[in-house]
């Protein structure tokens, strides 16, 4: 056991994910947890991996040793506000949220003096949300990334460290800022591509009556796998790191010029070389054990 309580403030595909973990794992002696939707709460209960389910977030810190900010970024800085006189002196707060300087900006000031705040991002998920959605293997193999700010205890950074890894995760500590200009190159962007792309094929599915639907191909279908992730976290994940965003839009965008003129100009020698270069960027990340090359990626079964 690592922890004696932990709370989550949310309940989504992270969060019960984590609790599913945790107890595969023995890591936690209690798990608290709350969410803002009765709904979500009620569905809890009935899933029964939370030991107790408040009606609020400050209830659920009370006495807890570790406390997970699983809500939107958006929603960081008023669930750390309302915690806040709450939280138990010694305590760490950590977070999931995909961007980490705008988190850092609005959790950081509300943390009491005594309480430990390590930011957190687990690379890890799937097109689902909800309790419903979460499954304790969803972090295997998988990287969870560590921002800790200067002023952050490394022996609170460790224990948390222990926890990711006894979930089964791999763990590395990153600059907040260099994380947010990272995970705008392998994650947001390429939502953010997806998001264009399906919303392009809705425009054209109207007008050949469905035929984009009924003969999507492989890349189109998971095009629509991408972009039907949770809306509310994405808004708040292109908000909130907007300049690392839109730098790398605009590397895309001239790397899409450059695309073009070669089919206009039929540059077949560009067009090789550069899906030879591309090609071998997918053979590194099957190589480093992030996803598998057997049939239809492994994702033959849906859970």
């Amino acid at each position: 056991m690592i922890y004696n309580r932990v709370a989550l403030i949310g309940l989504g595909l992270i969060a019960s994910s984590m609790a599913h973990a945790m107890r595969r794992d023995g890591l936690a002696g209690e798990i608290t947890g709350t969410a803002r939707s009765a709904e979500t709460r009620e569905i809890a209960r009935e899933l029964g991996f939370c030991d107790h389910i408040f009606e609020t977030a400050a209830e659920t810190v009370k006495d807890a040793d570790l406390i997970v900010l699983a809500v939107p970024v958006g929603a960081m800085e008023a669930v750390a506000k309302e915690i806040a006189p709450h939280l138990a002196p010694g305590a760490t707060v950590t977070d999931v949220g995909s961007v980490k300087g705008a988190v850092i900006e609005a959790v950081q000031p509300q943390i009491p003096e005594g309480v430990h705040f390590v930011p957190g991002h687990p690379l890890a998920g799937t097109e689902h949300s909800g309790p419903r959605s979460g499954f304790a293997e969803l972090f295997d193999n998988r990287w969870n990334i560590l921002t800790p700010t200067e002023d952050t205890d490394p022996v609170a950074v460790a224990k948390l460290r222990s926890l990711w890894e006894g979930m089964g995760a791999n763990v590395d500590e990153m600059d907040p800022d260099h994380h947010d200009l990272v995970l705008s190159v392998t994650s947001h962007c390429p939502h953010l591509i997806a998001y264009t792309m399906v919303g392009v094929a809705d425009d054209l599915r109207r007008v050949t009556d469905s035929e984009v639907i009924k003969y999507s191909a492989a890349g189109f279908r998971d095009f629509t796998r991408i972009a039907a992730s949770d809306p509310t976290m994405w808004r708040d994940v292109f908000l909130t790191n907007k300049d690392a965003t839109l730098e790398i839009l605009g590397r895309f965008t001239e790397e899409l010029f450059a695309l073009q003129r070669a089919i206009r100009t039929g540059d077949g020698d560009h067009l090789h070389a550069y899906f030879t270069r591309t090609r071998a960027i997918r053979r590194g990340i099957i190589e480093a054990g992030q996803d598998t090359d057997e049939p239809n990626f492994g994702r033959g079964k849906t859970r």
